[in-house]
């Protein structure tokens, strides 16, 4: 089967990539193919940070840039992108960037193995902040720089540089050249019609075409999780079928009862368009992973990945969302916690794809919490998430809802609790009994996270913290819950 050619902007210049395999990550591309090793290998699973690139696309007439994980990132989804590397920031003559003037000045790097990948995380937040006119504040530095570690320097150097880059003489990018760059490859021929092995479809129609064609392709969005089967497993694929082109499913859409992220809309846009409506999730969201990660992966993967310890679940579940799965013979619309038949199963038939996720809007009287207990406070995977909402009236429980992951083969929702506490008085005599209900509800497996014991302990704990938050008790920890079931 033919391979499709890649064509992206690099220095400034329109590059084509020919016969380029489906499954050619982009930091192979960027270090055998192309030569360039300042973008380094570390952890090669999207933890690390070491391989961060930058890529830009156009958004609202001007360039937006994320860094990304290139380790885990396929080549061909950057086709019709900008992309910078490491070795992009000095101009021609050897005049450093004001990020590597900041790292320089602050003695942010010592061993340097990092340094790439801190930099370029840097440069993003450069462009899209400072060369706005915006300081950087250190709380945004820490978000910039939550999926790059650092085992020498420590991050209080980096975060001084972070905060210091717009000190120097500004280094920005020729945004004209390269959006009028951009507007050529968007008219590159895509050969949709051949039988290539990766195929980009730009609309839902031929989305839908394809994937009926080609029951057998992988589908990839953000390929979080499809970069590690090709890295960590070894796995070829012969046909990748790519969401993330497609115009209907990139689009977040509010109407009055619901918010309808498409599937094809990173974590990092639809978790910020989530926290417009309800700002007590800001928290939560930045602990999802780190931003490189955000920046590539989309709740629509998320979702259909049917991970049992995927943390936007257990919240999309509470909140009772639902999600669309279409196909050339139609669509039909579930509640999303009955997507799931097993582990990583689910009900989509071969030719459907999930394309929309239906979030409800908040009402007046919900009261909402999602906790998210882990190992690390920040980019580690969840031991236990749990997401309660409720509905007060009268001192009374009218409506609970609850999402649960971690502690079953699939994100559950916690249907017996639910009910233990519908219609009762909001009272610690309530609150008591459903901790016993949800602690009973489950049978979790033990392993390297946390034993079936903790986890049950924990479930209790978290809806007791949430009583007391509903209380007006704010200053609960994470780790005071944690401790307790110890």
């Amino acid at each position: 089967m033919p391979h499709p050619n890649l064509h992206f902007v690099h220095r400034g210049e329109l590059v084509t990539l020919r016969q380029v395999p489906p499954t050619r990550t982009l930091l192979q591309l960027l270090r055998d193919d192309l030569g360039l090793t300042a973008t380094k290998e570390g952890c090669n699973e999207g933890d690390c940070g070491a391989c961060t690139v930058v890529l830009g696309d156009k958004r609202d007439g001007r360039l937006h840039y994320s860094a990304v994980n290139s380790c885990i990132r396929l080549a061909h989804s950057i086709g019709g992108m900008a992309l910078w590397t490491a070795q992009d920031l000095a101009a021609p003559d050897g005049t450093l960037h004001p990020v590597q003037q900041a790292l320089l000045a602050n003695h942010a790097s010592q061993c340097g193995f990092c340094t790439p990948g801190f930099a370029m995380s840097l440069f993003g937040l450069y462009q899209n902040q400072v060369c706005q006119g915006q300081a950087v504040s250190r709380e945004q530095a820490l978000d910039a720089l939550s999926g790059n570690l650092c085992r020498c320097t420590g991050y209080r150097p980096i975060l001084d540089a972070a905060q210091q880059m717009q000190s120097w003489p500004a280094g920005p990018v020729d945004e004209a050249k390269t959006l009028s760059q951009l507007e050529l490859l968007a008219h590159t021929e895509q050969g949709l019609e051949a039988n290539f092995s990766y195929k980009s479809p730009d609309t839902l129609a031929e989305l839908l075409h394809l994937r009926a064609a080609h029951p057998q392709a992988q589908l990839v969005a953000g390929c979080t999780d499809v970069g590690l089967w090709v890295n960590k497993l070894h796995k070829e694929f012969a046909q990748v079928l790519d969401v993330t082109r497609v115009a209907e499913l990139r689009q977040i859409v509010t109407h009055d009862t619901h918010l309808s992220i498409g599937a094809a809309v990173t974590l990092t846009d639809a978790f910020a368009a989530l926290e417009a409506s309800r700002p007590t999730l800001h928290t939560f969201a930045m602990r999802f992973a780190g931003a490189p990660v955000r920046n590539s992966g989309t709740l629509g993967g998320n979702v259909a990945n049917g991970s049992p310890i995927g943390d936007s679940m257990p919240l999309l579940i509470a909140l009772q969302a639902r999600v669309v799965l279409a196909s050339v013979r139609g669509k039909r619309e579930l509640p999303l916690e009955s997507l799931y038949t097993g582990y990583r199963q689910n009900v989509m038939a071969a030719d459907e794809v999930l394309t929309h996720i239906q979030v409800p809007q908040p009402q007046a009287t919900e009261f909402l919490r999602v906790y998210k207990v882990s190992k690390r406070l920040e980019d580690d995977i969840s031991a236990v998430c749990l997401a309660v909402q409720l509905h007060l009236k009268d001192g009374r429980v009218a409506q609970a809802s609850i999402g649960v992951g971690g502690v079953a083969a699939t994100p559950v929702r916690a249907r017996q609790t639910e009910a233990a506490l519908t219609g009762q008085p909001w009272t610690p005599a309530t609150v008591a009994a459903a901790m016993a209900t949800l602690r009973a509800e489950f049978q979790p497996i033990s392993d390297m996270r946390a034993s079936s014991d903790y986890r049950r302990a924990v479930l209790g704990n978290l809806l007791q913290r949430f009583w007391l938050e509903s209380q007006g008790e704010s200053e609960v920890s994470l780790a005071d819950v944690s401790l307790e079931a110890l």
